[in-house]
């Protein structure tokens, strides 16, 4: 088959860049020193071995982060740097992860290496085999496995193209083969480019038994390979499938996945299914660990590995492929064991390498980063230049260990600076980030169904959940949601099952709502919108108001929905109860925004101080929202006989908003444990009058020493059918009530069981 014919043709071209990527990083937790950890795997992770996120390898103390697959790099680093996160804050605050792919010093006794604590038993005594068979030191080192497939589309519209064979599965494998064939011949320039084991750190191995540095210890003889009777073919898919078998039926392997390749042919869990399912993707093997990168392999790398594979795919082989194949490893041995800041023995097979992928993304109109090619061959000009050139350089000023700890604490430090948030996602609603890392931890899958619209699919064995904006679920019925998305039907709905509500009326157009001024000027009252959250286009008015500020009230109200409800004012503070399946589990008393006068700065300036700090920011993606000085703003301060260049005295507290949404700059305090339990009986019944399972109901407190069923002891002014958790995890006063994980078990109650 001519495959750079078929990969030129119309109708491929569109495919040639898909593709879907996996990424399996392993390391080792070290102590803030650096000295290699003596704790457990971390308890807040779920103590299920097969956690589909982190998971152990060899050890106790190595950790291995596994990505989902995904349809784009943009979304395997998301999810990559979002599992980072989650083992970091998982892991015991003076724990954080070696940067390195050779492990840190080890203990000198190799049985105080401690195997991984793991419930299957067969996996326990695999691992038993490994440190018989190979050393515990040596299982000790880590690396990268990036797993690629190529777009079925791709795969498809090449087998469209060619009529040599009916056998799509056939053509499937056979395309992967030649891909894995090319790639091991090419291998050594991946260990050139981005090897970065030049040195190993005490008691890795026997005093001045290997020369170092090198470029990478770990692709070389001297790291993770096989005896040298273990031979396996990949001329074919058939030979690859009977070496491996015959190498375990002569106990040269005990199981099929001690073999050791910089390349493993995937398609099910056992190799055998490869007969029957052919080849699915491949698993890059070779990648050691980027150390100046905080998640161990950076975008252009993966770039380039795509790019790469392509190019191994479009190349021509010769005719003795698994002669090329040897000598392609035996290059690579070669590599591996130069210094890395001499140049390579193969510099003009790589320049010419260079040059024919430059052609290839040419040729098919691929788009690859600007600074790519630039930056690959600069690695060639200058060794120095290339991981194990870098690391090496930097470690001469003082050692490996003390530039990996300085590393490691670095990755340590930007994995605590937000804990709020989980990066890589900081674009969605921080309720939907703190649920996507609560089920990480706790070992469900996250599929992000639409990202802009807060949209999971959340999967625990076979039971699956779909989740909008953190806590709509199927919990809630549809009818209960359009409840309390209509203020005018929950205030009925509650009226009738007698909780106290505010009196008021519907308007459908402001010239309406202008002609019932009189109604509501001398009296305290509230304007709302009818159908929004987040207190979006609110005006509270205490004392009344001038025809003036009621129009503008009701402009700014008009703007958030096409109808509005003015209201009686209730005299008060405000408190949100959170109710979740018939429990009141947190409660928050809310300051409306507001600034503290210095008698030197302005209001704006005080406002543009108080947002300089780091917990607030916009759209719910910060505990705390930034204070704006919008219209409404505005018209408050003029209540209040303040303009925005106005200066309050010292200490004197000037309210922004009459609302106290956190939504629009409010301060959060929880007052759970404050209110009485008559108080959360309220709010418990008035949801379940209104037939949901989850809300935030904002009751009206004058006097909390006052009992409940007292008359006009409360009022009831709206309910929440989506309602914000963060603000309930991260207070700007009190204690964090992380409802995200109530959420995760009221949809997946097995979590609790499991933990009994």
């Amino acid at each position: 088959m001519d495959i750079k014919k078929m990969l030129q043709s119309d109708h491929v071209k569109p495919y040639i860049s898909k593709a879907r990527y996996g990424i399996e990083k392993e390391g080792q937790r070290v102590d803030l020193s650096g000295d290699l950890a003596t704790t457990d795997h971390p308890e807040k992770i779920s103590i299920n071995d097969e956690n589909p996120y982190i998971q152990r390898d060899f050890s106790e103390t190595q950790m291995e982060l596994i990505t989902p697959v995904t349809d784009s790099l943009e979304e395997l680093f998301s999810y990559l740097s979002a599992i980072h996160e989650v083992a970091y804050r998982s892991m015991d605050e003076n724990e954080m992860l070696w940067p390195l792919s050779m492990p840190p010093s080890l203990p000198k006794k190799e049985e105080d290496i401690i195997i991984a604590k793991l419930t299957s038993a067969d996996n326990v005594l695999y691992r038993r085999h490994l440190a018989t068979t190979y050393g515990r030191r040596k299982q000790m080192i880590s690396g990268i496995h990036f797993n690629f497939q190529f777009g079925d589309e791709l795969i498809e519209a090449l087998f469209k193209s060619q009529s040599e064979t009916n056998d799509y599965k056939q053509f499937k494998s056979d395309i992967y083969m030649k891909t894995t064939r090319n790639y091991l011949k090419h291998q050594w320039l991946i260990t050139y480019l981005f090897g970065a084991t030049p040195s190993s750190e005490e008691n890795f191995f026997e005093e001045n038994s290997v020369n170092e540095p090198v470029r990478s210890i770990r692709n070389s003889k001297n790291g993770y390979t096989n005896d040298e009777d273990v031979q396996v073919s990949f001329i074919s898919l058939q030979t690859y499938i009977a070496d491996i078998s015959s190498m375990v039926h002569k106990g040269l392997l005990i199981e099929e996945k001690e073999f050791y390749s910089a390349v493993r042919l995937r398609g099910g869990q056992q190799v055998s299914d490869l007969e029957d399912d052919g080849v699915k993707y491949i698993e890059l093997r070779n990648i050691d660990l980027n150390p100046f990168e905080t998640y161990g392999i950076s975008y252009e790398q993966a770039e380039f590995l795509h790019l790469f594979l392509l190019y191994s795919l479009w190349k021509d082989e010769g005719a003795n492929c698994d002669e090329s194949m040897n000598v392609g490893e035996s290059n690579n041995e070669i590599v591996a064991l130069e210094h890395p800041l001499e140049p390579t023995q193969f510099k003009q097979e790589a320049e010419h390498i260079l040059d024919e992928l430059e052609s290839l993304v040419t040729t098919l109109h691929l788009t690859v980063s600007e600074e790519l090619f630039v930056n690959l061959r600069e690695m060639l000009i200058d060794p120095s230049k290339t991981l194990a050139g870098r690391l090496y350089s930097e470690s001469k000023k003082s050692s490996q260990g003390q530039v990996a700890t300085s590393i490691a604490k670095e990755n340590y430090d930007k994995s605590w600076d937000k804990p709020y948030q989980l990066t890589g996602f900081t674009d969605m609603e921080l309720s939907t980030q703190n649920l996507m890392f609560d089920a990480i931890q706790h070992g469900i899958q996250v599929d992000i169904l639409d990202r802009h619209d807060q949209f999971l699919k959340l999967q625990l064995n076979d039971h699956v959940e779909f989740v909008k904006n953190g806590n709509m679920t199927s919990k809630d019925s549809y009818i209960s949601t359009l409840i309390m998305e209509n203020k005018t039907v929950t205030k009925k709905i509650l009226h009738q099952h007698g909780f106290r509500v505010p009196g008021g009326e519907e308007f459908n157009n402001i010239e309406q709502a202008m002609r019932s001024y009189e109604l509501f000027s001398s009296k305290p009252f509230v304007v709302k919108p009818k159908s929004t959250n987040y207190g979006l286009g609110i005006s509270i008015f205490k004392e009344g108001a001038s025809f003036e500020d009621y129009q503008k009230a009701l402009t700014i109200a008009f703007k958030e929905d096409s109808s509005v409800l003015i209201e009686e004012f209730l005299n008060g503070t405000e408190y949100r109860f959170f109710v979740l399946n018939d429990k009141t589990l947190a409660i928050l008393s809310r300051i409306p925004a507001n600034v503290k006068g210095d008698g030197t700065l302005t209001i704006e300036q005080l406002v543009n101080q108080k947002n300089q700090d780091p917990l607030r920011g916009l759209d719910h993606r910060t505990p705390l929202e930034t204070i704006q000085l919008g219209e409404l703003e505005v018209l408050m301060l003029k209540g209040q006989g303040y303009e925005l260049d106005s200066i309050p005295k010292k200490d004197a507290i000037i309210y922004l908003r009459e609302n106290s949404n956190v939504s629009t700059g409010g301060d959060s305090i929880d007052v759970t444990d404050l209110i009485s339990e008559d108080y959360k009986k309220i709010a418990v019944d008035a949801v379940s009058a209104l037939g949901a399972k989850i809300s935030g109901i904002d009751l009206i407190i004058e006097d909390l020493k006052v009992p409940a069923a007292t008359e006009n002891a409360y009022g009831i002014i709206e309910a929440n059918f989506n309602p914000s958790m963060y603000m309930h995890a991260y207070p700007y006063q009190g204690k964090s009530r992380r409802l995200t994980l109530n959420v995760l078990h009221y949809l997946f109650p097995e979590l609790l069981q499991n933990q009994e």
